[in-house]
């Protein structure tokens, strides 16, 4: 019996080779975005599951409130987990995590005696406890986890940065020097190689070195203060039995007993929690942590997509396979009259149905493994599909196909098998009106689906080209970024600057410690003359030289910037922005002039006067409204860039002029740069993937709705083959034939387009209340994708209407 079912089904789709192709095809490419998107999904959710201690880990966070502003962070003073360590015993271990704040990248240099001198740059440089490898689980191949980075200026690395140093020389115990702007300039010692995880970290280190002996051990291992400085990543290791939350419960007392009085004083409130480890990349609510975290809501997007793209094609299975009904309709009355029962023809056409699944299961997965590296780039992870790995995935991707074929063949083997034999034998075999109307509710649907793709990817395309050209408040273009991570390359920055000055294509050149667009860790709670901490509010502080300011072209609106004309400026001057002004409380940038602003700080007031008001400008993302801002004046040798405004012209021969200025000065160390206009598009990374792959889903989405658009249009003009005929011998035209054929598609286009306009509407005005500065959504964007929708479906359609309506009247009449 088996065999017999197989053997038709066979028989039948070789028959019917144009609509098994479309259901095939339409399937399998459900079934690769499905498979694609769902090993992305599975990847954002594997964050961290390796620990072997994972469910007693947290990540401490607390919360920062001050007025009517909230923020959860995930960094607090050093001292508190040893603070909270000695006073709840539920602790048992606790180990800090510094990120190295002002690197972009960081030097690490090598010279092995006799040998030439080995130089680059790596970023996801960082600073740990020793105890931080007694609570996370990493893979050692070389060096002690227990005892790495207790002995000053040591540091662990991956096998990678190994590799690159020593070959495939050990690299234990060997000696090399790495340049930071924010630990130093020091000769280290490896004290331990790491091969990664193929499961991804929130803690994606390159490099982790010892607190003791760099410029920040004082901050690292001395700090009291458990209220400043929070810049640390702290992680708490709970003894077994330990209960997380009714530890929670007790951190309000604590924060009371130890910061209570300090923050009453500046109007603050604080407030701790936990996070576990398995948490942190997805459910811990803080967008800045050690890396960035994922994002629900993206993910709920991508896998309403990957649903919806595999219901599309369904749809298009369900459609056609009922469309198509009549053909088969003789057949399921002979075999009812030959004895044939309903349960027997269900499952004959269910099993045509699973075959083609089955058949689709392994071009998606040919086509999935393809496809991965392409897709790996677009979505910024690396992701393998590997049977050791994603066995269990594998698995759960054939039952998917089976299901999907159970799925998609349902209606149709329950519709033909409830034919009755003695109608359709006799001829009188049509189409229920049930039918009818549900083939074009599900085109409706398909199209829908389709629509609102169309419409978020036109909004999203909109919202990055917004992010991509809006007026930021200084010069972003042309401006190149040139990282000073050595000591010998901060001396050497005047000669740098002087060498830079001189090229004609160089407009300007400045000096700083951070520049917009990059994390600035440096916020001082600052009040003006005549109030106290009471009444501070939060400044950004950045460390200028004089001419930084020219060179981004941020432009004053009251007093001067700081310049060489003013030789006698100190770094007690400061020049404030606009909001800066106004937060405050000077009621215009004018009567701030002069004013003195200060902070208090181990009991000394340290003022600064206005010498300076500058436009406001976006040293944030876009995603974030303006704060307050403000500049020091820092001429000497210790800054972390050189920014060179290039006039443009001849970039390739300026570049090369700069690079050679440079290794004449620094003969040991690589000459890299960036953009900073590049550098600033790197904080929508997230956005701008996400709004590739829905531009890549979108088209694929809308290929295979067509595909059961140009099947039901086939079929259509099949049906209507006498129609045709008899209208053209009457003397209709071409013309009038095709658009006769086309109208009642266009018509259920034009509906979905109504209804999927309000749903598009809504979830896309929803994700834009995530940017502070966004986009309106106007009536061009649904305009656009009417006309873009429905120039698709005419094209899909008219093919065939074309081809029926340009067919001999004459064969078609004889024919039937």
């Amino acid at each position: 019996m088996l065999k017999n079912y197989f053997t038709v089904a066979l028989r039948n789709l070789k028959k019917h080779k144009a609509f098994s192709f479309i259901n095939i095809v339409g399937l399998a490419v459900g079934l690769t975005c499905c498979m694609l998107i769902t090993l992305y999904i599975y990847h954002e959710y594997s964050f961290d599951t390796y620990h072997e201690k994972k469910e007693r880990l947290y990540q401490l966070g607390a919360v920062f409130s001050g007025g009517d502003e909230a923020r959860r962070g995930a960094t607090v003073p050093s001292a508190m987990g040893d603070a909270l360590m000695r006073e709840f015993p539920e602790i048992e271990e606790r180990a800090k995590l510094l990120s190295l704040f002002r690197d972009d990248k960081t030097l690490l240099q090598y010279e092995a005696p006799g040998a030439e001198l080995k130089s680059f740059y790596e970023n996801k440089g960082y600073i740990a406890d020793p105890s931080f490898f007694r609570l996370f689980t990493y893979d050692f191949v070389e060096g002690n986890p227990a005892t790495a980075l207790t002995n000053p200026n040591t540091v662990v690395v991956t096998e990678a940065i190994a590799k690159k140093l020593f070959g495939t020389e050990p690299a234990l115990n060997k000696v090399i020097r790495i340049s930071s702007s924010t630990n130093g300039d020091h000769t280290v010692t490896i004290a331990g190689v790491f091969r990664p995880k193929a499961v991804p970290s929130h803690i994606d280190a390159q490099f982790l070195l010892s607190p003791l002996g760099g410029n920040m051990q004082e901050y690292f291992m001395n700090g009291t203060t458990l209220v400043n400085n929070n810049m640390f990543f702290t992680y708490l290791l709970l003894k077994e039995g330990a209960d997380a939350r009714q530890l929670e419960q007790k951190f309000p007392a604590f924060v009371e007993r130890h910061m209570g009085e300090a923050l009453r004083e500046t109007q603050q409130k604080r407030a701790l929690f936990l996070t576990n480890v398995e948490d942190i990349h997805l459910h811990s609510g803080i967008e800045e942590n050690v890396t960035p975290s994922g994002s629900l809501p993206y993910l709920r997007i991508l896998a309403s997509i990957a649903v919806l793209t595999l219901l599309i094609a369904c749809i298009n299975f369900m459609n056609l396979s009922t469309a198509r009904s009549s053909k088969r309709s003789v057949e399921v009355g002979v075999r009812k009259v030959l004895g044939a029962e309903k349960q027997a023809l269900i499952w004959q056409f269910l099993g045509e149905s699973l075959i083609m699944a089955l058949i689709a299961f392994v071009l998606a997965l040919s086509a999935t493994q393809l496809l991965l590296p392409l897709f790996e780039q677009v979505s910024g992870r690396d992701i393998a599909l590997s049977l050791q790995q994603h066995g269990v995935l594998l698995l759960a991707f054939v039952g998917l196909a089976l299901l999907t074929g159970l799925l998609a063949g349902s209606y149709p083997a329950f519709y033909l098998s409830s034919f009755k034999p003695v109608r359709v034998l006799k001829g009188r075999y049509s189409s229920s009106l049930a039918a009818v109307s549900l083939r074009k509710g599900l085109v409706i649907f398909q199209f829908v689906i389709s629509v609102v793709l169309v419409i978020a990817s036109v909004i999203i395309s909109d919202q990055m080209r917004f992010l991509r050209n809006k007026d930021l408040g200084f010069v972003k273009d042309q401006q190149l970024v040139i990282p000073l991570r050595s000591q010998t390359a901060k001396n050497n920055s005047a000669a740098m600057k002087n060498a830079l000055s001189s090229n004609p294509n160089v407009q300007s050149v400045g000096a700083s410690f951070y520049y917009p667009g990059i994390f600035n860790p440096t916020d001082w709670l600052m009040y003006k003359q005549g109030n106290s901490m009471q009444q501070a509010k939060s400044v950004y502080i950045n460390w200028v030289d004089d001419s930084f300011l020219q060179t981004l072209g941020i432009k004053p609106v009251a007093g001067r910037l700081f310049s060489p004309q003013f030789p006698a400026d100190t770094n007690s001057h400061i020049i404030l922005n606009q909001k800066g002004v106004a937060e405050m409380g000077f009621a215009t940038p004018e009567e701030a002039l002069g004013s003195w602003i200060a902070f208090d700080w181990n009991g000394q007031v340290n003022r600064f006067t206005i010498v300076g008001v500058v436009e406001d400008f976006h040293f944030k993302d876009l995603r974030m409204p303006i704060e307050s801002f403000g500049f020091l004046l820092n001429n000497s040798a210790n800054q972390s860039y050189l920014i060179a405004h290039l006039s443009g012209d001849s970039m390739g021969n300026t570049l090369e002029a700069i690079e050679k200025a440079w290794n004449g000065l620094n003969p040991n160390q690589p000459f890299e740069y960036s953009f900073l206009d590049q550098d600033f598009q790197k904080n929508y990374l997230a956005e701008s993937r996400l709004a590739d792959m829905i531009r890549y889903f979108t088209i694929v989405a809308i290929l295979i709705s067509c595909l059961g658009l140009f099947g039901l249009a086939t079929f259509s003009a099949e049906q209507r083959i006498k129609e045709i005929g008899i209208r053209k011998v009457l003397g209709a035209s071409v013309a009038s034939l095709a658009a006769l054929l086309s109208v009642d598609f266009l018509k259920l286009i034009l509906i979905a387009l109504v209804l999927a306009s309000p749903i598009a509407w809504y979830i896309m005005s929803e994700w834009l209340q995530g940017f502070a500065y966004r986009v309106s959504i106007g009536w061009q964007v649904f305009a656009l994708t009417f006309v873009l929708a429905m120039l698709i479906a005419l094209l899909t359609v008219s093919f065939q209407a074309i081809k029926a309506a340009l067919a001999n009247p004459v064969q078609n009449l004889r024919t039937e």
